[in-house]
């Protein structure tokens, strides 16, 4: 009885089944609830907008950065900031030049444009 069960399960483990058996049907049943059933939480996944974006103009590049990355650095240290996140997303060929706050209405800052050169 336990060799069965050993068995079995190393065939399972294995995918030793042939397709159209209940065994391997069982199988496909297992993968598609676990692909759709579990819950995200548990991949900590949050899917959210990118942080650092490449906008193209008439004046050259602009890149626009989340407030998030800069929020709470003194003035001076933004374009360093700046220009370490625009390097490491879009490589060494990009030397950040110019750093401004993007505010609403309130004079929240909503985030920030960054002037790029090659």
């Amino acid at each position: 009885m336990a060799s069965g069960l050993i068995t079995g399960l190393r065939r399972f483990v294995l995918w030793d089944y042939h397709r159209g058996s209940w065994q391997y049907d069982a199988m496909v049943i297992l993968i598609l609830a676990f692909v759709f059933l579990t819950p995200r939480e548990w991949f900590r996944d949050r899917p959210g907008p990118a942080s650092v974006v490449m906008i193209e103009g008439h004046q050259g590049s602009d890149v626009w950065l989340a407030p998030e990355l800069l929020v709470g650095l003194p003035e001076g240290q933004r374009l360093l900031r700046a220009n370490s996140l625009v390097q490491g997303k879009f490589g060494k060929r990009y030397r950040v030049v110019k750093v401004q706050p993007i505010l609403d209405p309130e004079s929240e800052v909503m985030g920030y444009m960054a002037q790029v050169q090659p």
